[in-house]
């Protein structure tokens, strides 16, 4: 008889600093030089089983240290379907991601400013502007925020040639972009780039993994990894660092689900170190696998400074 519950296991772990299972590399820096890395930086998730459970099944499940039995609307709440959470899933990630990047850039030191953060290869701006440049007019009129350019833009007319002035470094330049159609339903025209009030850095960040895993929970690990490939400092030094925790533009770190299973899969994998997020200290005490160095860690500054205290062999907080 199917009863109302799934389970959780211990999902797959990726390094950021390496290949997805399909080689695909997990994080693209176009626009810069990356340095060779020498350790792991892995993200960590939970399976959750997807048919019908009978009860044997979750008695089965509640009697293994490494699976946990969840009522079913714990994880789909009632009113929606799987595919409307798989679909928010996805759509927190892609937020966690874009998040990562941003806090990964400020903690690198990039100046905050609002201006252009990606430049599509197809579109008009491409070659013209540049990851990092900082709009100030176009065609005459002030584009300095989101709502700005926005309706600057609504005003503009497709096929015509726009002058934008922005400061590229610390260099005032007035550029010309033929401007194209805006997307379906819009109105106006379009620049064909993507802009955020947030640290500016002059080169373009791909995230990989979107088709494979969903929720916010590995935007720390993101963080850490985009900072470990271009950022002055070996991050690892060999290491095995694992980890979870959702992310904020501003560094901060959040806690997740499944802390306990995240644990499990990233010692499996071979993890030594495993950060943690500090509000889900209580969910870690009294269960970490034996050989993994749990560390709190509140915010990505924090972090980056723990993994560098380690290398040194300097004491690192706890749960």
């Amino acid at each position: 008889m199917p009863v109302p519950y799934v389970i959780l296991s211990p999902g797959p772990t990726y390094n950021t600093l390496g290949t997805d299972d399909s080689g695909q590399t997990i994080i693209v820096i176009n626009g810069t030089a990356t340095k060779n890395t020498t350790g792991h930086l892995n993200l960590t998730t939970v399976n959750v089983s997807t048919q019908q459970l009978t009860a044997f099944a979750a008695l089965d499940g509640w009697l293994l240290h490494d699976e946990v039995v969840v009522p079913r609307s714990s994880i789909y709440p009632p009113g929606k379907s799987q595919q409307q959470v798989e679909q928010q899933n996805i759509q927190d990630f892609t937020n966690s991601q874009d998040s990562a990047t941003a806090a990964a850039f400020c903690e690198l030191g990039y100046p905050r400013g609002f201006g252009v953060v990606t430049v599509d290869p197809k579109g008009p701006s491409h070659g013209v502007l540049m990851p990092a440049d900082r709009l100030v007019t176009l065609n005459g009129k002030a584009v300095d925020s989101i709502k700005a350019l926005t309706a600057v833009l609504e005003s503009q007319q497709p096929g015509t040639t726009a002058k934008v002035s922005v400061i590229r470094a610390t260099k005032s330049a007035t550029l010309q972009v033929r401007l194209t159609d805006p997307p379906k339903n819009g109105k106006g025209a379009r620049l064909g780039i993507t802009v955020a009030d947030a640290c500016l850095a002059p080169f373009e960040v791909d995230l990989g993994l979107g088709n494979e895993i969903g929720g916010p929970s590995a935007g720390l690990m993101f963080a850490l990894g985009i900072m470990d490939k271009v950022g002055p400092t070996d991050l690892t030094k060999g290491m095995f660092i694992a980890g979870t925790g959702t992310i904020d533009t501003d560094g901060r770190v959040g806690p997740i689900g499944g802390i306990a299973l995240k644990m499990i899969a990233a010692r499996h994998k071979g993890a030594t170190v495993f950060l943690a997020p500090a509000d889900n200290c209580p969910d870690v005490r009294g269960v970490i696998p034996k050989g993994l160095n749990v560390v709190k860690v509140d915010t990505l500054h924090s972090a980056r400074q723990d993994l560098l205290d380690l290398q040194a062999g300097k004491s690192v907080p706890h749960c």
